[in-house]
């Protein structure tokens, strides 16, 4: 009964609203992964002056510690990239996400385990399309 009052009210707009909505998951679900991948890439980064640093002999335990925990997370990475391979991929990787989380083992590297609020990735989003129009208005002089 409920899907009928749906749809006789005002299809379009809810066909609209539906759209829009997975539109919005979808995009904030890929700034999700944008900031992962940029945090990744920044503690790579110190990860490899930390390594740089300690064949000088000038390192402390603490940062030594940091950069093999990071190392670790870039397996894990690596270990993902090989399930990203095979067929059904969008199947068997999450499989193995949940396996995982069910057996109790740590399978996606720590940036990707942080649930990042919505409201910090909806400001990302809003900083972005005030880049990109002021892109198009630079382009377009």
């Amino acid at each position: 009964m409920r899907i009928y009052k749906v749809i006789h009210r005002a299809p379009v707009r809810v066909a609209k609203i539906s759209k829009k909505r997975q539109q919005l998951r979808f995009r904030r679900a890929m700034v999700a992964l944008k900031l992962a991948l940029a945090q990744e890439k920044q503690e790579t980064k110190e990860m490899l002056t930390i390594y740089r640093r300690y064949t000088q002999g000038d390192v402390s335990k603490e940062d030594l510690q940091k950069a093999n925990a990071q190392f670790v997370d870039i397996l894990k990475g690596l270990g993902l990239g090989v399930f990203a391979v095979l067929p059904f991929a969008p199947i068997t990787i999450p499989l193995v996400v949940k396996l995982g989380q069910w057996v109790g083992v740590d399978v996606l590297p720590s940036s990707f385990n942080i649930n990042k609020p919505i409201k910090e990735i909806d400001k990302q989003i809003a900083l972005e399309d005030a880049e990109a129009k002021k892109h198009e208005t630079n382009v377009k002089k």
